[in-house]
């Protein structure tokens, strides 16, 4: 597993009867694949993964990982309200053949770190695939600070990855002083990406890949090379969908880009709904103005 380079966090496609649409799946998946995406990760929060049943997640991984058929590894995101169900699927994704994992907190205990500590190294303890860890407070009330990355690091060495997505670039500086190499630390937020890579990033897990899986890989190639005049040309105009990213009708918004540039639908999960009204029409004013200006 390499935890470098664009690796999408998909959306979970939904058939109109409310279930998840493999067939799109398989197709989204390669898709990315083909346009340089180094893993793929099912069943994050952009995923919808916190309705997903458990089932529904482990199907998921199999359709993922035969889809792909080894060419690219898949790291589904890891999830649940108990230990309990967490350790099992972490224990299902190495059997349906995943490559890594990206752990996330417990869903709705917003615990002191002597109770999440513990639920990630049980995590790290129910498999050897490689794993990410997904810090994320805005999003999931636990706030994983660098110090404690850098011990759960050094007692599990299948940790060989942090998702940060704080939004504060110096928490990536902050993990690699204590953690130099033993740990590829990834953007998780799309609009500081290249605020991200300047400060030592080596992966992002990106949501707009989605439906800009060329200009995503190319505007991550730039910042990783220095090229810094170029890509900032290609984050001026991307940004504008990159913060779509950061809101929290994310979802929606990032698959009304998807059914726009025609790869998937704005089908979301309940209670989610698609977007209307005024921020529909900016949304879409949004979208049509970056596909008029579209870079070749």
């Amino acid at each position: 597993m390499n935890w470098e380079g664009v690796m999408p966090a998909i959306t979970t496609p939904f058939t109109a009867d409310g279930g998840i649409d493999h067939e799109f799946v398989r197709t989204h998946v390669r898709w990315l694949a083909d346009h340089g995406s180094t893993a793929i990760i099912p069943c994050g929060s952009l995923g919808e993964g916190a309705t997903l049943d458990a089932a529904e997640k482990v199907a998921l991984m199999h359709t993922c990982v035969t889809a792909l058929e080894n060419h690219v590894p898949v790291a589904p995101g890891i999830a649940a309200a108990s230990t309990k169900t967490a350790v099992w699927l972490c224990q299902k994704a190495a059997e349906a053949g995943c490559s890594g994992l990206m752990i996330l907190p417990p869903y709705l205990h917003k615990g002191e770190w002597y109770e999440i500590g513990p639920h990630f190294e049980a995590m790290l303890d129910a498999t050897d695939l490689s794993c990410m860890l997904y810090n994320n407070p805005a999003a999931y009330g636990t706030d994983v600070l660098p110090e404690q990355i850098a011990e759960l690091s050094r007692q599990h060495a299948n940790l060989v990855a942090v998702k940060e997505s704080s939004g504060d670039v110096r928490r990536i500086t902050a993990i690699r002083a204590l953690c130099g190499d033993r740990l590829t630390v990834a953007v998780g937020l799309d609009d500081v990406i290249v605020e991200g890579i300047a400060m030592g990033a080596r992966g992002w897990v990106a949501g707009l890949v989605n439906a800009f899986p060329a200009e995503s890989v190319r505007l991550f190639e730039l910042a990783r090379d220095d090229r810094h005049d170029d890509a900032f040309i290609l984050y001026r105009w991307f940004l504008p969908l990159l913060r779509m990213d950061t809101v929290p009708e994310f979802v929606q918004l990032i698959k009304l880009v998807q059914a726009e540039v025609g790869m998937g639908s704005e089908r979301v999960r309940a209670p989610r709904r698609p977007v209307s009204g005024a921020a529909r029409e900016a949304a879409l004013a949004t979208i049509q103005a970056a596909l008029e200006n579209r870079p070749t």
